[in-house]
C-alpha cells in the first residue's frame, strides 16, 4: 500500500452505514500526516452528492482527519470568520489515493463568536432505525459528539487559535493563492 505523504493529492468519499456511497469531493492536497491524523486542504473544490448534484465549494477549506477518533472537523474560511463543520463519522481509511470514511449524520457547527450548535439529531435517529444501527455503535457515537464538544470548549486541535490559520497559509503557499 502506497504512503501517503504532504503533496499528494487525494479524493474524498463520504458513505452512509449501509455503505451507499453519499458524497464525492475531487481534491484535497496533503498538508500533514501524523501517526494521529491527516490535514488536508482544499477550495473550490467539485462536490458530487448522490443524486448526481455537483457544485464546487466557495471557500477554502482545512480538514482534519483522525485515525482514531469518530469525527472529522472541517475549518472553513469565510468572508465573515472561521467557521468549522464537523461530521460524527468512522476514523477514516484510505484506499487508491482516496480517503474513505462512513458520516452518521450527527453535527457540530462552530461559528466565529465561539457559540456551536449540534445538527440533524432528526436525521441521525431516522437512520438509526431505518440502518439498524447498533447500541454499541450509538453509545460510541454520542461519546465522540461529547469529547468533540469538549474539545471545542477547551480550544484543543483544530479549535486552537491560529491552527487552521496555519495550515491555511501552507496551503495557499502550495497551490498560489
Amino acid at each position: 500500500m502506497k504512503k501517503i505523504k504532504e503533496g499528494d493529492r487525494l479524493k474524498i468519499h463520504c458513505y452512509k452505514h449501509n455503505g451507499k456511497l453519499e458524497r464525492v469531493s475531487e481534491d484535497a492536497l496533503v498538508l500533514e500526516v501524523t501517526d494521529d491524523y491527516i490535514v488536508c486542504g482544499n477550495y473550490k473544490t467539485k462536490i458530487t452528492e448522490d443524486d448526481g448534484r455537483s457544485y464546487r465549494t466557495k471557500e477554502p477549506a482545512i480538514l482534519f482527519f483522525y485515525k482514531k477518533r469518530w469525527f472529522n472537523v472541517i475549518g472553513q474560511l469565510k468572508k465573515y470568520g472561521l467557521f468549522y463543520y464537523c461530521n460524527i463519522a468512522t476514523p477514516y481509511l484510505i484506499e487508491d489515493d482516496i480517503i474513505k470514511y462512513i458520516d452518521y449524520d450527527l453535527d457540530l457547527r462552530v461559528f466565529p463568536d465561539g457559540g456551536f450548535r449540534v445538527l440533524d439529531r432528526n436525521e441521525y435517529n431516522y437512520h438509526r432505525k431505518l440502518m439498524h444501527y447498533p447500541e454499541e455503535l450509538n453509545i460510541i457515537l454520542k461519546s465522540e459528539l461529547s469529547d468533540l464538544i469538549e474539545m471545542k470548549r477547551a480550544n484543543k486541535g483544530p479549535f486552537a487559535k491560529d491552527v487552521v490559520l496555519k495550515y491555511f497559509e501552507k496551503y495557499r503557499k502550495e497551490i498560489g493563492i
